[in-house]
């Protein structure tokens, strides 16, 4: 193409007013462009206002360690305290942050099965722990209608005793406590069966189960942390280190010699355990209240 005709079809562009509105165009989303990064800065100034805000309202409650309300956000003198597994709580919340299922939060136990535990607090610094499950229970189940020689009625029995107590110690000055001491316990167990027939029982068959008393002591430190989310509420855990001794008697068993009496009374052979090592309390993290 001749130089002439590059220079005539420059003119012919210019002269359309493409070159206006190309350039008209480039401006306006230089200007959106703009807009959007001036939004951005807003939106970033407004977050960063109200994260001030936050951490200036935590502050002052941590200064001032009370609520809008006036009331006092740690323990004190003569509170108790009851704390709960807060596992399930913190599971239900963190699974409605997507579209899995879900279920409902429980009033879960603190550490071990059945065992309630508590505390009442000397002072702001000193609290008394106390563990307690007083478990005692019996069962009948009976056959409407044997026939001669099945099984009539079967009774059981069990017991399950768990005491534990303990001091613990506080530090720190906010919302954050690290928390320490010692404590000891005991558990004691027992469980039986008795069975009656129709007549006389077939030989073999079972008559009494007496099952191996258990008996168990403890003794640990433990450290850890709560904090206090809101007044006379916290979450926390703990880790200890201590010693676990645990025994479990022979198991006797009764059964018929298929004349009315019985056979020579059979056992089983007992067990025992010891243990010096460190735990986490079951892995539980604990919901408190103060009250």
């Amino acid at each position: 193409m001749s130089f002439f005709r590059k220079k005539a079809i420059c003119n012919l562009l210019i002269n359309s007013g493409l070159f206006n509105k190309i350039s008209k165009i480039w401006n306006r989303k230089e200007n959106d462009n703009k807009f959007a990064h001036n939004l951005k800065i807003k939106a970033m100034k407004k977050s960063l206002l109200i994260l001030a805000m936050f951490i200036g309202s935590a502050t002052i409650a941590q200064d001032n360690m009370t609520s809008k309300k006036g009331t006092p956000i740690l323990p004190e003198a003569g509170d108790w305290s009851i704390g709960i597994g807060a596992n399930s709580t913190l599971e239900y919340f963190g699974n409605l942050m997507n579209s899995g299922t879900n279920t409902a939060p429980s009033f879960d136990w603190q550490r071990e099965p059945n065992v309630i535990r508590a505390k009442m607090f000397k002072d702001a610094n000193t609290a008394y722990r106390v563990g307690l499950r007083l478990g005692f229970g019996s069962d009948k189940t009976t056959n409407a209608a044997p026939i001669v020689g099945d099984l009539k009625e079967t009774k059981t029995s069990a017991m399950d005793i768990d005491l534990s107590a303990g001091i613990e110690k506080r530090r720190g000055k906010g919302r954050v406590q690290g928390i320490y001491g010692g404590e000891a316990g005991i558990n004691l167990g027992s469980g039986k069966t008795t069975k009656t027939y129709n007549g006389n029982a077939n030989v073999n068959d079972e008559l009494e189960v007496k099952e191996g008393g258990t008996f168990g002591f403890g003794v640990r430190g433990f450290i850890g942390v709560e904090y206090f989310f809101a007044p006379k509420m916290s979450v926390g855990g703990e880790f200890g280190w201590g010693l676990n001794i645990s025994s479990t008697g022979e198991k006797e068993t009764t059964k018929a010699d298929g004349n009315g009496g019985s056979l020579p009374s059979t056992k089983e052979g007992k067990s025992s355990s010891f243990g010096f090592n460190t735990d986490n309390a079951s892995g539980a993290i604990v919901l408190n209240f103060y009250f």
